[in-house]
């Protein structure tokens, strides 16, 4: 799988977990050059708490584009680790 946005290659594995639709894919994989930080915190019933980085490629910003479960529940154990996203990012073989 890969993760693309504005013409860039933000992430790619074989190794990604589906979980809700979205493909989780190793945090090493990221490709941290395009990720900045963000102090955006949403809050999953199942899974906690989830933290945000946002996009800059290319002169361009999307922010809280790419999501992270730092300490997930036990019931989203195998998401520990990973890395999704939404907001544009495109994620296909």
């Amino acid at each position: 799988m890969k993760a693309t946005w504005n013409g860039v290659t933000l992430a790619e594995s074989d190794d990604t977990v589906v979980v809700e639709g979205n493909h989780y894919f190793p945090e090493s994989s990221l490709k941290r050059e395009y990720v900045s930080f963000s102090n955006h915190r949403t809050s999953c019933a199942w899974k906690g708490q989830a933290h945000y980085y946002s996009l800059f490629v290319n002169g361009e910003m999307n922010p809280d584009a790419v999501w992270y479960y730092p300490e997930p529940s036990e019931a989203a154990a195998q998401i520990k680790g990973r890395v999704a996203f939404w907001k544009g990012v495109k994620v296909e073989e």
